[in-house]
């Protein structure tokens, strides 16, 4: 990436914030810097309408192919966007998992019929998708995945049984994808298959799983005798190992910026607080938020060398480990500013929100790939160490 912008992106940066000054109002004015489900202001009904908006204002499907309803705007643009969507307030996005995930996979291995059936939804905001890849035996390795999908011989359907785990938004999503095993005795990354599958049917349960914030934005999702169409098996049966990693790659895109931005209001939040409290005039304190203030220019310019296609493998590999380190060191970093009144229920605003932060901090560490199996991709994919 070129660090200096064009005449012509510095215009488009501009219309960006035009457009949310116009529009993150009225109704829209509680989701003003809302991260998500669970945070003050944020519900999902007005996160919806909110992405119905955007996508009136051509603010979705913004690499997407023109022939399926995109921009194909240029990866410094999908970056410009992102980063000053958060800085202008930006809330979470309900639709990330379909627009972001699944929709260029389903361009890539779907059928016409595939993409026909599911892009105009995933555009519009009116259909929402959850992720079905995690089980409880298998959740940082992805290939001991246990759910079996079977096919009817009678009507084809696919009929699939097991459970899946830490669920971000099953309850108000409207389909999941499943990676589930369809080869009897298989193993490991074969004999796998990745269904699209309606989530509002007799055969799926789901039950919320309660964080140590008191929120539920995770479920668990029992499969007990699911259905989905023959027509609904994105690829070969068999094939959907090569399916997942491919949606696992589209995670490390253009949105990095995005939650970098994010990570950039934590941390301004986190200096008024010091400033305001007296934790400023405190030596080590001075010091560690000089170092997460070096620490995220560093996340940001990685980023702008590892995104795109062209990516050095060894340098992405360890985007994640990096980011979630450095942010749960933020946390920790919060609550010690905070001092004794970070033990204290709270309604001031600035306190709460670095109270939140430190706890949802915890499990950066742990989902998306723990430290440990991070530091075992790198070993053995990125440096080519022996197992």
């Amino acid at each position: 990436m070129n660090a200096t912008e064009s005449k012509e992106d510095r215009q488009f940066r501009d219309s960006i914030r035009e457009w949310m000054a116009e529009h993150l109002t009225g109704e829209f004015e509680p989701l003003r810097h809302a991260n998500g489900l669970g945070s003050p202001g944020y519900t999902a009904d007005l996160a919806k309408r909110w992405e119905q908006e955007l996508a009136k204002g051509a603010w979705t499907g913004l690499s997407w192919p023109k022939a399926y309803g995109g921009r194909e705007l240029s990866l410094a643009q999908q970056m410009i966007f992102h980063e000053v969507y958060v800085q202008c307030g930006g809330p979470g996005r309900l639709g990330h998992i379909g627009e972001t995930l699944l929709a260029p996979t389903l361009m890539a291995f779907g059928t016409e019929a595939q993409k026909n059936q599911f892009l105009p939804g995933i555009l519009k905001g009116t259909t929402y998708w959850a992720q079905g890849y995690s089980e409880p035996g298998a959740g940082s390795d992805l290939a001991g995945v246990q759910t079996l999908a079977k096919q009817d011989p009678t009507t084809g359907e696919w009929v699939i049984d097991g459970q899946k785990v830490w669920t971000s938004w099953a309850h108000e999503s409207d389909w999941i994808f499943v990676l589930a095993r369809c080869e009897a005795g298989s193993s490991r990354h074969h004999g796998l298959i990745f269904l699209l599958v309606p989530l509002k049917q007799a055969g799926i349960t789901l039950q919320p799983i309660r964080q140590i914030t008191g929120e539920a934005e995770f479920n668990e999702v029992f499969l007990d005798g699911a259905r989905t169409a023959s027509s609904c098996v994105l690829g070969e049966p068999g094939q959907g190992w090569a399916v997942a990693m491919y949606l696992l790659h589209c995670e490390r895109g253009a949105s990095t910026l995005g939650q970098q931005a994010h990570f950039q209001n934590e941390l301004n939040t986190l200096i008024q607080v010091a400033q305001h409290n007296g934790a400023m005039q405190q030596h080590d304190i001075r010091q560690r938020i000089a170092r997460a203030i070096l620490g995220l220019q560093t996340l940001r310019y990685h980023a702008l060398r590892t995104c795109g296609d062209n990516a050095p493998a060894r340098a992405s590999s360890i985007s994640k480990y990096t980011w979630s380190n450095w942010r749960r060191s933020l946390g920790e970093l919060a609550m010690d500013v905070l001092g004794v009144e970070g033990n204290i229920q709270s309604t001031d605003a600035d306190q709460t929100a670095l109270q939140r932060l430190w706890l949802v901090s915890r499990a950066d560490t742990i989902y998306a790939g723990s430290n440990e199996i991070q530091l075992n991709l790198m070993a053995e994919r990125a440096l080519q160490m022996p197992k």
